[in-house]
């Protein structure tokens, strides 16, 4: 199986998500320290160059891959996505199953304003304070959804692509 958390800009709740779906963080019953989470993989690190790149994190303990994307504002990434699968599926057999996971709805205020100034305007001493706070609100929140994508991963579900929209997280 494949996981592939996707966001708008790939480096914050993405890499979060990636980094607890591989348990390199801990269980959110504490809130994260600023340091785990600028230690996460990928966190505030990626730029425009690697919008639109499948970025490998790991895998998991059941011998699954997780990667991330930044999409940026395009609706358009993950349906090509989903339909190139579903092309390598018929053409060369390939069959994996491939869960698509949106994190963009866990993303508080705060972070989009910190990405912006840390990532967009190049200004970290204002963005990631900004998106170390932001983390901090939304670290619960991304935890249940990695463990939600997780079990609709193992579920016996008969769709080889799963797209999760993941509203029921908007906070």
């Amino acid at each position: 199986m494949i996981y592939i958390y996707n966001d708008y800009g790939g480096t914050h709740t993405t890499s979060l998500a990636a980094a607890y779906h591989l348990k390199q963080i801990p269980h959110p019953e504490r809130k994260l320290t600023k340091e785990e989470i600028l230690n996460v993989n990928y966190f505030n690190k990626l730029n425009k160059d690697d919008f639109g790149k499948l970025i490998f994190h790991g895998v998991d303990e059941n011998g699954d891959s997780v990667f991330t994307i930044g999409r940026k504002s395009s609706k358009l990434v993950v349906p090509a996505l989903k339909n190139l699968s579903l092309l390598l599926q018929s053409k060369h057999h390939f069959q994996e199953k491939i869960v698509f996971s949106n994190t963009s709805p866990t993303v508080p205020f705060v972070m989009s304003i910190g990405g912006f100034f840390s990532r967009g305007l190049k200004i970290d001493f204002i963005g990631v304070p900004l998106l170390v706070l932001g983390a901090k609100q939304c670290c619960d929140t991304i935890y249940r959804l990695v463990e939600n994508t997780k079990q609709v991963g193992i579920s016996a579900n008969e769709e080889q692509i799963i797209i999760l929209e993941n509203k029921i997280y908007k906070g």
